[in-house]
């Protein structure tokens, strides 16, 4: 696969970003902090306040980051942006309109899933980055699609309904998408990005209701 754009102009992007928003980067790396803490201390608001949180990551990805800086190097930036944005939408319907998203603490294979995942996005990924060679400003930080799609499936590993399935269509579609870049642009932690996409298939779709049930109890 051609890309339309070089690795070095690709992390001249990643840099302009980060010296352009700093210091949000604190504030979207608190919110990641600020999620995990909301699940922890289960209360009533708890999974609102959590879809509220993925949700505006989903939008801050698609209007900061590609339709204000991705696209001047990548026309597809445009399409990637729209579909952050209906990302976004997403958890704003199925988690705060319709209440269908129930963020818990979870005992079980998922459950651990999803803190791996959670901590390889906060913490693992930034350095693995640092440490293959794309330090800050070069770094994709958190907020950035792919430590933020991994964060939002290892939320969404500890969800509970049948509409989980929904929300996680476009986080493992982008896992496919920008997974690549572990290969196409030397950026050895969207290895977990794939994983984590590739694992997501294993719990979005399971077969019949009985898996329901058993995720349920």
């Amino acid at each position: 696969m051609r890309l339309p754009f070089s690795v070095d102009q690709f992390f001249a992007v990643i840099r302009q970003y980060n010296e352009s928003v700093w210091p949000a980067q604190v504030l979207l790396q608190l919110i990641g902090f600020a999620a995990i803490g909301v699940l922890l201390w289960k209360r009533p608001w708890s999974s609102v306040a959590i879809s509220g949180m993925l949700a505006f990551l989903w939008a801050w990805m698609g209007l900061v980051y590609h339709l204000t800086f991705f696209t001047s190097i990548n026309p597809l930036a445009y399409v990637f942006g729209g579909l952050s944005l209906v990302g976004a939408a997403v958890f704003v319907w199925l988690g705060i309109v319709r209440r269908e998203l129930d963020f818990a603490p979870r005992r079980n294979a998922r459950g651990v899933i999803g803190a791996v995942f959670v901590t390889f996005a906060l913490l693992i990924y930034p350095a693995w980055s640092s440490f293959a060679g794309h330090a800050y400003p070069n770094l994709p930080t958190f907020g950035l699609p792919c430590p933020t799609t991994i964060f939002t499936i290892g939320m969404l590993a500890m969800a509970l309904g049948s509409k989980v399935r929904i929300a996680l269509v476009l986080p493992i579609l982008w896992s496919l998408v920008g997974g690549q870049a572990a290969f196409l642009l030397d950026v050895p932690p969207d290895l977990g990005l794939l994983a984590s996409g590739l694992i997501a298939l294993g719990f979005a779709f399971p077969v019949g209701r009985a898996s329901e049930t058993r995720a349920r109890a």
